[in-house]
């Protein structure tokens, strides 16, 4: 197993326009984990996707959807609770508004029990996120029962923060970020959407100083436009510039792009930094389709790009 992510997909109802305004929205399928384990399975690695959908009729096409991209969907399990779904309104700039459907959701009641019967003794990497610690007490436990699993067998650990203030406060994504750091290979944060929340600064570099000091091996600070910051130990932090992006439509999942083809590439065997400048590249790929999986780069793609 290259990659296993813990989550909960989404059906996603998106549209062009500000929610305030819309009135056609395009049914499809995201949520970060899904987003960022389809992104992961079309670099060819194999991939599995852990969590738990509404036993109802988007339940079963989620996992057609996932399976139908190269997700391995075995420990997608079916189970009380709906299916979690999402709308949002987006336009080029990126300025996007999300409301959410997901309280009680299938998902939302995963647990240990859920992620120990996946195979993570052998998973290469671990991809967990914000996200899912903020879905429930039991989803931030299974986090952190899975990171700790991974890194007790010497696999990697990816933690993306993905801060979502309408799911949790400050402090408890604070206090997850704080109990995984220490089994994190990478962490992700953006800089400043999870650094402000999270770390107290809008500043790159005190940004990943302060991942580093809470345990984490390295830090790779997203910054949009401006790039990435990486560092790691007491090497001097590299930045490292932003791939252009060929076509702009939506920036929603871009950032799952890149966490999840940056755990692709490391589980197949790259250099920590290139596996960054390819999840930066995916990420630039995806801004050209509407929603989370609406484009999804190809190995050529990335490879070209950069």
């Amino acid at each position: 197993m290259d990659v296993i992510v813990i989550g909960e997909p989404l059906v996603e109802f998106s549209a062009p326009a500000p929610l305030t305004d819309a009135d056609t929205f395009r049914l499809s399928f995201s949520g970060d984990a899904l987003n960022a384990a389809v992104a992961a399975a079309a670099t060819g690695a194999h991939v599995a996707l852990v969590t738990r959908v509404g036993d109802d009729e988007f339940g079963e096409r989620l996992i057609r959807f996932a399976a139908a991209h190269g997700v391995d969907t075995r420990w997608m399990r079916p189970g009380p609770g709906s299916t979690g779904a999402y709308a949002v309104g987006a336009d080029p700039g990126g300025e996007r508004a999300f409301a959410y459907m997901r309280a009680g959701s299938a998902a939302s009641r995963m647990g240990p029990a859920d992620v120990a019967a996946a195979p993570l003794g052998e998973a290469r990497v671990l991809l967990v996120s914000g996200v899912t610690a903020a879905l429930s007490p039991s989803c931030a436990h299974a986090v952190r029962h899975a990171a700790e699993i991974v890194a007790a067998a010497g696999g990697a650990v990816v933690y993306d923060p993905n801060f979502r203030g309408r799911l949790t406060t400050p402090g408890q994504a604070a206090a997850a970020l704080a109990a995984v750091a220490p089994h994190a290979t990478l962490v992700t944060p953006s800089c400043p959407g999870d650094s402000l929340p999270l770390l107290g600064t809008a500043d790159a570099a005190a940004t990943a100083r302060a991942a580093l000091r809470l345990g984490a091996r390295a830090v790779a600070v997203t910054q949009g436009a401006a790039g990435v910051l990486l560092a790691s130990g007491d090497a001097p932090p590299e930045a490292i510039p932003a791939v252009p992006a060929p076509v702009v439509v939506d920036q929603t999942g871009a950032g799952d792009a890149f966490a999840g083809t940056v755990a692709a590439r490391l589980a197949t065997g790259a250099p920590l930094r290139a596996a960054v400048r390819a999840g930066m590249a995916a990420a630039a790929v995806s801004l050209a389709g509407q929603g989370g999986t609406g484009r999804i780069a190809t190995p050529h793609e990335i490879d070209g790009l950069l």
